[in-house]
C-alpha cells in the first residue's frame, strides 16, 4: 500500500511517501527548486519520493492532501464578509488564486500525477497531530498542535492512543499564538513565516519590558491555556499587514524597517513576546495533561519549532517526556496526512517503539548521492578533490576543525525539516571564541546575533548541558552546565544588547547564547554514523564532545540538496573545506567560480 502525502499553497510545500505504514521518503519542494519556502505544488518533491520508492504514480493507492480547501475557503470568505468593506485589497489579491487553483486540488492532483485513484483530504491540524503522534515513540500521549491557522483551528489538544487520535479542544481563528508571534516578527522588521527564528534568537539580548502590556492589551490568557486576541490591534484577518496603527501606537513607534539597525527596544520587544509565547504554551501543556491524563506529550505545528518554549515545557511541565515532530511546520503536514490515512482512515495497527526510538529514521528522508555519483560530478566539473576512506576522513576533518577551519559536511540522505542534522551541515570547533561571528558574517551572510547549535555525543550530553533526554532534532533549548560556564567580567553589567555578543560565557563559546543556553542536537551511532564517528574522534583527540552544527546554506537560500548545490555554496562563501561523501575539497585548490556562467547545471544528478 503506497500512500502519498502532499502539502502546498501556503509555504514550505512538501511530499511524503508512506508504504505499509513505513516512511520511505519525504522532502520539501524548496530543496529542488532552490526557492526558499516554495509554496508551489510539490512536483519535484513528488518525483523524488516516487523515485526513492522505486514506483511511478500508477503504483499509488491513495494520495492525501494535508488540509480541506473548501473549509479553508469558507473561513476566508466568512472573514472578509465580517470585516467588509475593510480588506477589499486583500480580497481582490487572494480570490483569483483560490478560484483558479486552490479550490481544485483534486483536479490538480489528477492532472499533475496522472492519478485516477482515491484522493483524501485531512484537516490541517489533523495532519499536524498525526505527524506528531504516529511517528513518536509513545503508545499513547497528549498531542498539542499550534501554528498560524489551518482551516479554522489555530491550536488544538488531542489524545493519541494506539492507531487513533481524538480531538478534545481547539482554539479558532482569529485567535492564534502563531499569528501573534508573527505579528511581532513583522513589527521587529523580519519576514513573516521565516523570520520567527530571528525573533527567538534576538530575545535573550532583551528584557521583558513589554510583557505585561502584551498580556493586558493584546492577549487574554486563561488558566486552561485558552486565549483570545484583541482584534483592534491586528490587520491579518483581512488586510495586507500583520498589524495596524493601533499596534504601533501601543508600543510608541512604527514597525522597524527591514535591515535597519537593531535597537535595545527591538530586543526588549523580542524578549517580551517570547516570554508570552512560552507562558501560553506552558498553560496549554498543563491543561493537556489534565484533560488527557497521559504521561507523554507530542508537539507539532509551526509554534513547535520554538525550541525555547519546548525546553521550558520539558523542564517545567508535568509530562515525563516530550517528542516534537522535526518537520513541525506545514512541510510535516504531508507526512502527517499520509500517516493519518494509513492508521486512522484505513485502521491499520501501530506499534510504538518506546524509549527514545521513533519511526522518523532520524528525519534523514531526502535524496542520497553515492560516491560514484559524486566522483562523476567532480571529474566532469574538473574539481580537485582528495578521496579518503572513512577513518582517514574523520581524522583529517577533526584536525581541521581543531585548526578553526570551517567545513561543509555533505553525507547520506538529506534531512526533512528545517534543521541540518549532520547530513547537510556546516561544522566547526565549538571551543573557538571567534567561530560564531566568523560563520555568521563570512559564511552564512546573516545577522551577527544569530546563535549556532551544538551537536553533542548522546552519551555525553549531561557533561555539557542540563538535559537528560535525547534531542536528535535540535528542537530543545537547555542551559549549559554550570561547571563549564565562565565568569563574566566585572564591567559586563555596563554592556547591553549586541555588545554582549563577544563575551565568553563557557568553554564552548561558539554555541553558548548570552543567557547561557544552547539549542542542543544529540548524536547517536544510528542515523548518520559517520557524523557520530566524527564527534567521537574529536572528543578522543581534543577532549571535547561538542562541535558547531549549522545548516549548509547561505542567508535567503534553502538547505543544499545535491553535490552541485553544496559546491556552489562552498565557492560563494569563505568556507575552508568541503566534504562530499568521501571526498575532501580544499578552497585554496579551486578555480574561482564564474558568476556569469551557471556551468554546474549541466552536471545535475538524478
Amino acid at each position: 500500500m503506497n500512500i502519498l502525502g502532499l502539502s502546498a499553497f501556503y509555504h514550505d510545500s512538501a511530499a511524503c511517501l508512506v508504504r505499509d505504514g513505513e516512511i520511505i521518503a519525504a522532502a520539501q519542494e524548496e530543496r529542488f527548486t532552490r526557492k526558499k519556502h516554495d509554496a508551489a505544488f510539490p512536483e519535484k518533491a513528488v518525483q523524488y519520493c516516487l523515485r526513492a520508492a522505486g514506483i511511478t504514480s500508477r503504483d499509488l493507492n491513495i494520495v492525501v492532501f494535508y488540509e480541506k480547501p473548501f473549509l479553508k475557503f469558507e473561513r476566508i470568505l466568512e472573514t472578509y464578509i465580517t470585516y467588509a468593506p475593510c480588506g477589499i485589497r486583500s480580497f481582490i489579491k487572494a480570490m483569483p488564486l483560490w478560484m483558479k487553483q486552490k479550490l481544485w486540488i483534486r483536479d490538480l492532483i489528477e492532472e499533475k500525477l496522472e492519478f485516477k485513484g482515491k484522493v483524501l483530504f485531512t484537516e490541517h491540524h489533523e495532519s499536524h497531530a498525526a505527524s506528531a503522534f504516529f511517528p513518536s515513540p509513545y503508545a499513547d500521549a497528549a498531542v498539542i498542535t499550534a501554528d498560524g491557522v489551518g482551516e479554522w483551528a489555530t491550536s488544538s489538544i488531542s489524545v493519541g492512543e494506539g492507531n487513533k487520535i481524538k480531538l478534545l479542544r481547539e482554539i479558532r481563528f482569529p485567535h492564534s499564538i502563531g499569528l501573534l508571534y508573527s505579528a511581532f516578527t513583522y513589527y521587529a522588521g523580519f519576514k513573516v513565516n521565516s523570520g520567527e527564528y530571528k525573533l527567538m534568537g534576538l530575545a535573550p539580548y532583551g528584557e521583558p519590558k513589554y510583557r505585561d502590556r502584551i498580556m493586558r492589551e493584546l492577549v487574554d490568557l486563561k488558566a486552561d491555556g485558552s486565549f483570545r486576541l484583541n482584534p483592534r490591534y491586528f490587520d491579518f484577518a483581512a488586510g495586507l499587514r500583520m498589524i495596524n496603527g493601533n499596534f504601533e501606537k501601543l508600543f510608541g513607534r512604527p514597525a522597524r524597517r527591514p535591515e535597519s539597525k537593531l535597537t535595545q527596544e527591538d530586543m526588549d520587544i523580542a524578549r517580551s513576546i517570547q516570554d508570552v509565547t512560552e507562558e501560553v504554551m506552558l498553560a496549554m501543556a498543563r491543561h493537556a495533561y489534565q484533560v488527557t491524563g497521559k504521561k507523554y506529550l507530542c508537539l507539532a505545528g509551526g509554534v513547535a519549532l520554538n525550541c525555547v518554549a519546548n525546553g521550558r515545557i520539558l523542564r517545567e511541565g508535568p509530562f515525563d517526556g516530550v517528542w516534537i515532530q522535526p518537520a513541525a511546520g506545514d512541510a510535516g503536514g504531508a507526512l502527517g496526512a499520509a500517516l493519518f490515512a494509513w492508521h486512522q482512515y484505513l485502521e491499520n495497527p501501530r506499534t510504538a517503539r518506546g524509549g527514545e526510538e521513533d519511526s522518523m529514521k532520524g528525519s534523514y528522508l531526502g535524496p542520497v548521492y553515492s560516491d560514484a555519483e559524486i566522483c562523476s560530478f567532480l571529474e566532469k566539473a574538473e574539481i580537485p578533490a582528495l578521496r579518503l576512506d572513512d577513518d582517514a576522513l574523520v581524522e583529517r576533518v577533526s584536525a581541521l576543525m581543531a585548526e578553526e577551519k570551517v567545513i561543509g559536511w555533505f553525507q547520506g540522505r538529506m534531512e526533512f525539516g528545517p534543521r541540518a542534522l549532520g547530513a547537510r551541515s556546516i561544522i566547526g570547533d565549538a571551543r573557538s571564541a571567534a567561530m560564531q561571528e566568523t560563520m555568521n558574517l563570512k559564511i552564512k551572510f546573516r545577522e551577527s546575533f544569530r546563535p549556532f547549535a551544538p551537536a553533542v555525543l548522546r552519551e555525553k550530553v549531561r557533561d555539557y548541558f542540563e538535559l537528560s533526554c535525547a534531542s536528535p532534532y535540535m528542537l530543545l533549548v537547555a542551559p549549559v552546565q554550570k561547571e563549564i560556564r565562565l565568569p563574566v567580567p566585572e564591567k559586563s553589567g555596563e554592556l547591553f544588547g549586541l555588545k554582549r555578543l563577544n563575551q565568553l560565557r563557557s568553554t564552548i563559546p561558539a554555541v553558548t547564547h548570552v543567557d547561557y543556553s544552547a539549542r542542543v542536537q544529540t548524536v547517536a551511532p544510528d542515523g548518520q554514523p559517520l557524523f557520530y564517528r566524527l564527534l567521537k574522534d574529536f572528543d578522543t583527540r581534543y577532549q571535547c564532545a561538542v562541535i558547531v552544527n549549522t545548516s549548509f546554506n547561505v542567508r535567503g537560500e534553502p538547505l543544499v540538496c545535491s553535490p552541485e548545490d553544496a559546491y556552489r555554496c562552498f565557492m560563494r562563501t569563505n568556507m575552508d573545506y568541503l566534504v562530499l561523501g568521501n571526498y575532501l575539497i580544499e578552497k585554496k585548490e579551486q578555480k574561482p567560480l564564474d558568476k556569469d556562467i551557471n556551468w554546474l547545471k549541466e552536471f545535475e544528478l538524478d
